[in-house]
């Protein structure tokens, strides 16, 4: 029997590869046989992860820029897989949340993803079963306290997911999954940020808040954009996959 879930022979690009669940994903991805794109703000982080996978490359780009992400995939001669993961979170309910940051978050979360996509699609459409992966949250499942840009934002990236599954149906796969709460430098963050001085507590609540107990690891987020991507998943399109210890079932 062949070896399931091989990305032999395929290029995959992955948006904030550098870093968390894009990292786990770019080393899940090359371990299968891709050859992977990392593209992140953060030169250093990507260009040292990339010298550690074979055939991995860096490039550094705001996805909220559109002559760059323009120029970035006018300079490929070929792409198979697009996982659009970059991204920003917000804490604050609508009367703590500023206009501005508002803004910011839908600039990253959905244009971003938007204008990655957009010039990513040509180069899709070209290959053999194109897939893309969006990396969305359970917070655009259901509503989560003190998110509400959040959620907004994790909101519509279900819904292009949808949309370009139904507009693409036979050309591209198109599918998102939708993590709980993953022990992450994102989430390392926001403790650091809003929780300083009770990092411990608070941490023991958002593994608590998962029913299974615990956060999710960035792997087994890596893992089913893995399986999305490979052709053991090819009557998977417009799906939305929540991957969150039971959170979304309770």
């Amino acid at each position: 029997m062949s070896t399931p879930f091989r990305l032999d022979g395929r290029i995959a690009l992955v948006t904030g590869g550098a870093s968390g669940i894009g990292e786990a994903t770019s080393r899940a991805f090359s371990a299968a046989g891709a050859k992977v794109r990392i593209v992140d703000v953060n030169r250093e982080r990507a260009e040292a992860l990339a010298r550690e996978l074979p055939g991995a490359s860096a490039f550094v780009c705001d996805i909220t820029e559109e002559e760059a992400v323009r120029r970035l995939f006018a300079s490929f001669d070929g792409l198979d897989i697009l996982v659009n993961n970059a991204g920003i979170g917000l804490v604050g309910n609508i009367e703590e949340t500023e206009a501005e940051d508002f803004r910011r978050l839908f600039r990253v979360n959905v244009e971003g993803l938007y204008l990655v996509t957009k010039y990513a699609l040509p180069l899709l459409l070209a290959a053999s079963g194109g897939t893309i992966v969006n990396i969305g949250s359970v917070a655009g499942l259901v509503g989560i306290k003190k998110r509400f840009a959040y959620c907004a934002t994790k909101g519509a990236v279900i819904a292009m997911t949808r949309q370009l599954a139904v507009d693409y149906p036979t050309q591209i796969r198109a599918n998102c999954i939708c993590p709980g709460t993953v022990d992450t430098p994102f989430v390392e963050a926001y403790l650091e940020k809003y929780h300083k001085d009770e990092k411990d507590k608070v941490r023991g609540e958002l593994n608590a808040r998962q029913p299974i107990g615990r956060l999710g690891r960035p792997a087994e987020i890596a893992n089913l954009a893995l399986y999305l991507s490979s052709c053991e998943a090819t009557f998977i399109n417009g799906a939305v996959m929540p991957i969150d210890g039971g959170w979304t079932a309770a």
